[in-house]
């Protein structure tokens, strides 16, 4: 019977997916509770880290009132690109916070690259301007930072809109009064000003040496229209976007997320501007969720990959020591659609080791789905596509539910909270 009542559940939890933050793990339980190891989800070795413990204090102060500003990096591949499982706990954090009006932070007009922009917000330009770069296409030669991702400006001009909210479901909509435009450009080649003759600019100011152009609006908005403009007189201009930042004075917790399709340790450790550009966010919570492509080639390097993944948490840690950095196990995935990747267990050890190193915390969600082979368990139950790499939208959503609870849990025992009730709070932010 569970198996004829699968199915036609899954679809009913997509399709309120699609409408409203319906907590489905719930759900899940109820169907097949036996799918999900869920004694494994919890941030190991965080009780003893001081990090994790001052990041949770911090976390506490905000949700009991003090103006606290908090900033949170998820950072990985196509996974965290499309957007879907760290957008749910991003939302769930903003509607249980008595501080519901923070900024969006870092966004990428992927659209302009031609690849998948997250659904949550909107950048549209025209894509015949731009000439788009990955770093994880061996073949691009591009000027990256934090997004691992850039465009650059090929025609005279365009207008870029920007929209803070698409499909999000949030108390208070997302609403900006400062964008930064991470760029490198000489400021005498390109103009930007608003294309909407309403919206008026306080103050533009061009900060080469930094890397950033800031554009501050006189009103608090929720989208907004930017045309650049290449000067006639300048010849060889050159304008490179790889992120935009959407800001504002109120405190909060800001979730900015990541990801770059195919992107694995090396296409990171080819972004020049990444240590420039986190430094001006000093982040409080790090979330590294990069393994599934490096894992996914025939001459994976257990050591390489550790030198990597130890060389990010170094330049993460010089930028704030007292950063909370969570390793994350990535899940488990076929090779070529044919075999159970074993080299994602051989990174589970490594990423441990790494942690209790660092005296940091792991999510091992390899662990969480049970293991090798457990792929095919949650695509034949709906929760994943034919590659057994990526899940379908429900469940993306069940994994973005699977953090929440891991993190809040953790929450929870940090500060001497009563179990689950910080929980309970987010099942009824959806009523």
């Amino acid at each position: 019977m569970k198996k004829k009542i699968l199915p036609a559940l899954l679809l009913l939890l997509f399709s309120a997916s699609l409408n409203a933050q319906h907590f489905i793990l719930d759900s899940i339980r109820q169907v097949n509770g036996s799918l999900i190891k869920e004694e494994f989800n919890t941030f190991a070795f965080a009780d003893s880290s001081e990090n994790f413990n001052r990041f949770f204090h911090k976390l506490d102060s905000l949700y009991n009132g003090y103006p606290v500003d908090i900033q949170i990096f998820h950072i990985g591949g196509s996974h965290i690109q499309a957007d879907i499982y760290p957008n749910r706990v991003r939302e769930y954090l903003r509607n249980i916070t008595p501080f519901t009006g923070s900024a969006r932070g870092l966004i990428f007009p992927y659209r302009l690259v031609g690849t998948n922009n997250p659904a949550n917000y909107a950048i549209t330009g025209d894509r015949k301007q731009w000439k788009g770069e990955r770093s994880s296409r061996s073949g691009d030669s591009g000027l990256w930072g934090l997004c691992g991702i850039s465009v650059t400006l090929d025609g005279d001009s365009d207008t870029l809109r920007i929209s803070a909210n698409r499909k999000v479901n949030v108390k208070a909509p997302y609403t900006f009064d400062k964008i930064r435009l991470f760029i490198e450009s000489d400021s005498s080649g390109y103009t930007v000003a608003p294309s909407d003759s309403l919206l008026k600019f306080r103050s533009l100011i061009f900060n080469p040496e930094k890397g950033y152009c800031d554009i501050e609006f006189y009103d608090t908005v929720s989208s907004a229209g930017l045309l650049i403009s290449k000067n006639d007189s300048i010849d060889n201009a050159f304008l490179s976007l790889s992120g935009m930042e959407l800001k504002n004075g109120f405190h909060g917790i800001s979730y900015n997320s990541i990801g770059v399709n195919g992107a694995s340790f090396r296409s990171y450790s080819r972004c020049t501007l990444f240590n420039r550009q986190l430094q001006l966010f000093r982040p409080d919570l790090f979330i590294i969720s990069i393994g599934t492509n490096d894992a996914s080639t025939r001459d994976f390097d257990a050591e390489r990959f550790r030198s990597y993944y130890d060389s990010l948490i170094s330049v993460i840690q010089a930028v704030n020591p007292e950063c909370a950095i969570l390793l994350t196990v990535p899940n488990d995935s076929y090779y070529r659609k044919k075999y159970p990747n074993k080299n994602t267990a051989i990174q589970q050890q490594v990423i441990h080791e790494l942690a209790r190193k660092h005296r940091q915390a792991v999510w091992d969600f390899y662990a969480v789905m049970g293991g090798l082979g457990s792929s095919q368990r949650w695509y034949n139950r709906k929760l994943m596509v034919y590659d057994r790499i990526h899940f379908t939208l429900t469940g993306y959503n069940l994994k973005g539910d699977l953090l929440a609870v891991a993190l809040i849990g953790q929450w929870e025992r940090s500060t001497g909270r009563e179990p689950e009730s910080l929980i309970r709070l987010i099942k009824r932010s959806d009523e």
